[in-house]
């Protein structure tokens, strides 16, 4: 398909597809999944347009979007590149604080918002901004506050536009849409400072359909892809439009918490999601499999084996597999694997980037082992996604895939060999920041991305997020983030920060998986009334110690925790610990728990 800009991009589709599912969603009062055609997509979006337009918004305006994954958040994008106009998306759980502070620096005066929660944030938001004028909420559910007098609920608010002056307006304004519009401001999770807004203008987008289109033709209207991921962050934002590019049914799901319910029901043959979905995965997998008898246990650690073999030695080289290999491979195929991706859900699986953070190389390879056909990839809000992703079969393990068509990347070796990146689906800068976009880019035009990495050819390879890395008293150089991968896949370690800056010696701290420790304790006969007593008993304390080493046999001496302390509580977003997209907030940890960290390095 040739780029076709987002202005037009759903009524195309509705000529071509007419009464076929674009999008799915299940209906919150009967719990059952309903399905919007292509045509009642289009008709809803040109409905919302005239009404943004019969209420006054203008083009190159903001507009603001605060909710969970809904239909009528795609609605209210198209709707808005109708109208030329610029969907600002914000996090689900973000704060008043945070939405205050998007509102402000986007200049917005309308903002869309979900549910009950989004509702009172934005209400508090609003009567402390003038110039944040209305609130048009999603959820018919909703209760209004008594004292608001401007918020509407968006089934009302759409039929407002229903009329000629309102539609000749959208179409004049759809007719004067231009790549070089700005399509969309994406706000940067802010992990070592003030968040940003990422301009990025539909050129961008229509760049990446193009080159997706290249990589990726085993993208079809035949395919059902699962909306998981917040529609704020750049992945599934890019990933969902993507689809819609190429006719696939979009299944919405709008509690992450009930993610492995819906791929049950709706069993999606696509999904992009980050590696910490994928370490669950895994994690509960190997637990299942250690609870098996021996001779079950012997048999999935063959099966495991024999797809390692046929698909990494062999598929993944080019390389036809011995017959006998081929042969067992299909029978564990049909069976084992089978169920396993039956009970996940994801049995009908052709496609399932992953990226977002690192993804350890032992998850990767029992994922491709099992069968399950994962695309780890790079990229960030500012190149449109995707920089560089692994080919389904001839990918590099380790490396962060092969660089898209279209996409130059350079290595910077003057400064910790940062990456580089230069091409049409990198950003123009961020909004209203001139001193930090000339810190932002190369005087020829590359991006920078803040990343370490290595380039072998057109094979990309991520080492550490330059900001994060640590500088011990004895001068070596850190890289958490790899260290915490390392562990992020232990059954018993939900999340890590690993310490180290300035000190004499790595440290971390660490929050147990406490329904995996207290499986453990109760079958160790340990009694304990809560988590603070749970992680000061000694057995539990010699646990994360075997634990903690057993993943550190191929780091150096200088790169091992040599202690560490356990966390009764997770690092939370409410906490501002971690980002909107799970990141950690180091340096908030840091100062959160600085005592502790003192402490531990005192010992």
């Amino acid at each position: 398909m040739n780029a076709i800009h987002y202005a037009e991009l759903i009524h195309r589709q509705a000529n071509k597809y007419n009464g076929r599912t674009a999008l799915k969603y299940r209906n919150e009062a009967t719990g059952k999944w309903e399905n919007i055609s292509w045509r009642k997509f289009s008709d809803l979006v040109l409905l919302t347009a005239k009404a943004m337009a019969g209420m006054g918004i203008a083009e190159k305006e903001t507009i603001g979007l605060y909710a969970q994954n809904m239909p009528q958040c795609l609605i209210t994008d198209f709707a808005a590149y109708a109208n030329r106009a610029i969907p600002v998306p914000m996090y689900a759980t973000s704060s008043p604080a945070q939405i205050a502070y998007i509102v402000r620096d986007a200049e917005i005066s309308t903002l869309f918002v979900g549910e009950q929660l989004q509702y009172n944030h934005a209400f508090i938001v609003r009567k402390n901004l003038p110039g944040l004028k209305r609130l048009i909420v999603f959820d018919p559910a909703v209760r209004l506050n008594p004292e608001d007098k401007t918020s509407m609920y968006f089934d009302d608010f759409i039929h407002q536009g229903d009329n000629g002056h309102a539609e000749t307006t959208v179409n004049v304004r759809m007719k004067a849409a231009t790549a070089e519009d700005v399509a969309t401001l994406i706000y940067t999770s802010g992990t070592t400072g003030e968040s940003k807004g990422v301009v990025l203008h539909h050129s961008n987008f229509m760049e990446a359909m193009r080159i997706h289109g290249l990589r990726l033709p085993v993208i079809t209207d035949k395919e059902h892809s699962m909306c998981f991921l917040p529609l704020t962050h750049i992945f599934e934002k890019a990933w969902t439009y993507l689809c819609l590019y190429n006719g696939v049914t979009v299944a919405i799901n709008r509690d992450p918490k009930m993610i492995q319910q819906t791929l049950a029901e709706v069993r999606p043959t696509m999904m992009c999601n980050v590696p910490r979905f994928w370490e669950k995965v895994y994690t509960g997998v190997q637990d299942k499999i250690a609870g098996f008898p021996y001779v079950l246990r012997q048999i999935a650690g063959d099966a495991v084996e024999t797809g390692r073999r046929h698909n990494l030695e062999y598929r993944n080289k080019g390389r036809k597999a011995p017959l006998g290999l081929r042969l067992k491979f299909g029978f564990y195929d049909r069976t084992i694997f089978a169920a396993l991706k039956r009970v996940l859900g994801l049995e009908r699986g052709v496609l399932f980037p992953v990226a977002g953070a690192p993804l350890s190389d032992e998850v990767n390879v029992f994922l491709q082992s099992v069968n399950i056909p994962l695309a780890y990839g790079y990229g960030l809000s500012e190149t449109t996604a995707t920089v560089s992703f692994c080919p389904r079969e001839g990918f590099t393990l380790g490396s962060i895939g092969v660089v898209m068509p279209g996409v130059e990347v350079r290595i910077d070796r003057e400064n910790h060999n940062e990456i580089l990146v230069r091409g049409k689906t990198v950003f123009s800068g961020y909004y209203k920041r001139p001193e930090i976009n000339a810190e932002a880019f190369t005087p020829d035009g590359f991006f920078r991305t803040g990343d370490a990495g290595r380039l072998n050819g057109d094979t990309l390879f991520f080492t550490e997020r330059i900001k994060d890395l640590y500088k011990t008293s004895n001068g070596k150089y850190i890289a958490p983030q790899a260290i915490e991968a390392l562990m992020s896949k232990d059954k018993y370690i939900a999340q890590i920060a690993v310490t180290g800056d300035r000190r004499k010696f790595v440290g971390a701290l660490i929050v147990p998986d406490f329904e995996m420790l207290r499986i453990y304790a109760l079958d160790k006969g340990i009694n304990c009334a809560d988590n603070e007593e749970l992680i000061r008993h000694p057995a539990i304390l010699r646990l994360m110690e075997s634990r903690v080493e057993g993943h550190q046999k191929d780091l150096a001496s200088y790169e091992k925790i040599k202690s560490f302390r356990l966390l009764p509580f997770p690092f939370t977003m409410e906490a501002r610990e971690l980002t909107d997209t799970l990141k950690l907030r180091r340096r908030v940890i840091m100062e959160k728990h600085a005592g502790l960290i003192d402490a531990m390095y005192r010992e």
